[in-house]
């Protein structure tokens, strides 16, 4: 096995050994329990994006070899991490069924099966079914006339083994149930049904309860819940086609059929019906997972919206609001300041009244947006929609390959252009990723650059629950540096030299890596030599090649890493002075900070981009500098220090490889660093009383 393809098999187990940390939560009895139920759907989700985009994309490259035999590497990778998806859903259906649904049921909030139900429970979802289900419901008798049925990615189906012969006489022996769409898949019942609490039934066991009233005259001999999940990234030949989004919105249509890449069945499911759907989806024995619950967890987040018990979720958080924007004047402000913002402990309702001030403001003459995520509902593109309806020269980047976000930009992107704006799609197979926006304004000296620059997209829901940073300037040198990047993007030149922007894919990755060997200069010399970096990902081989030197040259280097790592820390000769770590807690880590100590000059770079092959090299990505002293102060008091403090989120990497969990050591004090900084920046102390 080469080098590289060890790389590529730890990238893919460190990604599934992320969802490990992320499940553990849901082990933690001081968490209240819809939390961590909520915890346990969130590793779903990740497992399904999982698999319908990296288990797909090795499936693919099997079929592009022809066989597995060919290629024993890959054969040797999907194997592998094949193991570790099976052993990572076995134990999370296991916390599942025996921690966290006993503690729900404990605590009055209970998942009723058809056995446990009683008779006025039994008599409310057959009239719930009546009413609701049945009318819905194809069941499809297969034959030759009756093939297979179409089944959409990740939908809840169901199979079927009859007995005797149908109504004309012949043996179809399976019929194939799909459940509507449209229905909710956790159902709550009446409060007269449910005694000290509240109870819920899930859709699968209602249609399971009712399911040989589909089939009158027949005896259902056996049937299973059974979900499918399909590769779900969009294969579009960006060179070849003259119309991205025209060609885009074709692939969508076809997203939901794409090739089989998971096979989910009830725990129970007889050996001949799950083989069967394997033929049926063209997937062998391991690709199958049986799991001991409903095969879709992430639906149980209903119950955590719907129980309504707020004593049993995390305690309310109100984001804390700067007071020097409460009623100003935001371009005033930025004139005497830049203005820092950490979500989601302060609130992202600054960023939107800055592009809603410049909507509405007869000085701006023009404002330029990225936008890689923003969601379907969203008032920063109603801004600039209005703004462009005003007259203003608005252009936006609109990242159309933006993975699961793309229907959402297309529509925005229609709407845009509707009104006015100027739309582009960014650089053809390089995916827009920065988060910049830029507002040019007419004031008294001539025309004033407002920027915009943060490390996490422009999404209302995500800033409530992603920590990121942003700031706010009108730093002339750094305004230019976002000018010329929207020039880049829209006229796709190269872009000239920026005074303080590292830009990926042109000059980030080199950038990063000449700062790393200054401080190893600078250790080899005899004076302090110290990198702290908080990242999602680490998976670039020249920068960890870079990391190990500077390790060797004595750089004491902190790495706070959320998600996959290829470094391996504490290795004797190679990464003696290399510590990771992980901070899984309530909120998304999602931050990208440099530290470089260079001499006391205290560097501090935020940025879109990972330390990922990807983000340096095939993205358009921005990290920009924190000039003011006490604002790169403020990013290492609340993004670094807490971080290496923390002892009740953290997870530390050993030299093999493994995470272990931080605990307080001796007489320490547990310290969480997003508590910590909820209490000190979430509280409205800051924002004057009315």
């Amino acid at each position: 096995m080469t080098k590289s393809h060890v790389s590529f098999l730890d990238r893919e187990l460190s990604q599934l050994a992320f969802n490990r940390r992320v499940m553990a939560q849901a082990e933690d009895s001081q968490i209240p329990v819809l939390e961590r139920l909520r915890y346990l759907c969130i590793v779903s989700s990740n497992l399904d994006e999982f698999f319908e985009v990296r288990v797909a994309s090795l499936l693919a490259a099997a079929s592009m070899d022809g066989d597995l035999e060919s290629n024993p590497v890959l054969a040797a990778t999907l194997e592998r991490v094949s193991n570790e998806c099976h052993e990572l859903v076995r134990t999370q259906y296991e916390i599942f069924n025996r921690m966290v649904l006993p503690e729900l049921q404990a605590q009055g909030i209970r998942i009723v099966r058809h056995s446990e139900r009683n008779e006025a429970q039994r008599a409310w979802v057959k009239e719930y079914f009546d009413r609701e289900v049945r009318p819905l419901l194809t069941p499809i008798g297969l034959d030759p006339a009756h093939p297979f049925p179409q089944v959409v990615n990740k939908s809840l189906n169901f199979i079927v083994a009859l007995s005797g012969k149908d109504a004309f006489g012949r043996g179809t022996a399976i019929a194939i149930v799909k459940a509507p769409r449209v229905l909710p898949r956790v159902i709550r019942l009446p409060d007269s049904l449910s005694k000290d609490g509240v109870s819920f039934v899930l859709l699968s066991s209602v249609i399971h309860a009712h399911i040989s009233e589909l089939f009158a005259g027949r005896d259902v001999m056996a049937y299973s819940q059974f979900r499918v999940t399909r590769d779900s990234d969009l294969w579009v030949d960006e060179d070849e086609v003259k119309n991205l989004r025209q060609a885009l919105k074709g692939e969508l249509q076809g997203r939901a059929y794409g090739r089989s890449v998971r096979l989910e069945v009830a725990k129970n499911c007889p050996p001949e019906l799950s083989q069967f759907l394997l033929d049926q989806f063209n997937l062998d024995q391991s690709r199958l997972y049986r799991v001991d619950g409903p095969v879709n967890m992430v639906r149980l987040n209903e119950i955590v919206e719907q129980a309504r018990r707020p004593e049993l979720r995390f305690p309310p958080f109100v984001a804390g609001v700067q007071a020097k924007t409460v009623n100003n004047d935001i371009f005033a402000t930025l004139r005497k300041h830049d203005i820092l913002l950490h979500h989601p402990f302060q609130s992202f309702q600054t960023v939107i009244d800055f592009i809603r001030s410049a909507a509405l403001d007869p000085a701006v003459v023009a404002i330029k947006q990225t936008v890689y995520r923003t969601g379907m509902n969203s008032d920063l593109m109603e801004a600039l929609i209005a703004a462009a309806r005003s007259g203003k020269e608005v252009t936006v980047v609109v990242e159309l390959m933006a993975r699961f976000d793309e229907e959402a930009n297309i529509n925005w992107a229609d709407k845009l252009e509707q009104a006015g704006a100027q739309v582009v799609y960014g650089v053809v197979g390089l995916k827009t990723h920065a988060k910049i926006a830029l507002v040019i304004r007419r004031d008294e000296g001539g025309l004033g650059y407002y920027a915009h620059l943060g490390t996490g997209n422009y999404h209302p829901a995500t800033t409530k629950f992603y920590t990121d940073f942003g700031l706010l300037t009108c730093a002339p040198a750094i305004g230019r540096d976002v000018n010329e990047v929207f020039m880049h993007l829209t006229s796709l030149t190269k872009p000239q030299h920026m005074q303080h922007l590292w830009l990926a894919p042109f000059a980030l990755q080199d950038q990063v890596i000449k700062a790393i060997k200054n401080e190893a200069k600078i250790a080899k010399s005899g004076r302090p030599g110290r990198i702290i970096a908080k990242i999602n990902a680490l998976t670039d081989e020249p920068v960890i090649r870079a990391l190990y030197a500077a390790s060797k040259d004595g750089v004491k280097i902190d790495l706070i890493v959320r998600g996959a790592c290829m470094l391996k820390p504490g290795v004797p000769g190679l990464s003696d002075n290399i510590r990771v770590r992980s901070i899984i807690g309530r909120f998304l880590e999602h931050s990208r900070i440099y530290y470089f100590r260079n001499d006391l000059a205290h560097d501090v770079m935020l940025a879109s981009a990972d330390w990922m092959n990807r983000n340096l090299l095939r993205r358009i990505e921005v990290a920009f500098p924190i000039l003011d002293r006490a604002l790169k102060r403020r990013v290492v008091a609340e993004g670094l220090t807490p971080y290496l403090k923390d002892n009740s989120n953290a997870w530390e990497l050993d030299t093999q490889g493994h995470y272990h969990r931080r605990k307080p050591r001796g007489k320490q004090k547990l310290f969480s660093a997003q508590q910590h900084l909820m209490e000190s920046l979430g509280t409205p102390a800051d924002v004057p009383a009315d």
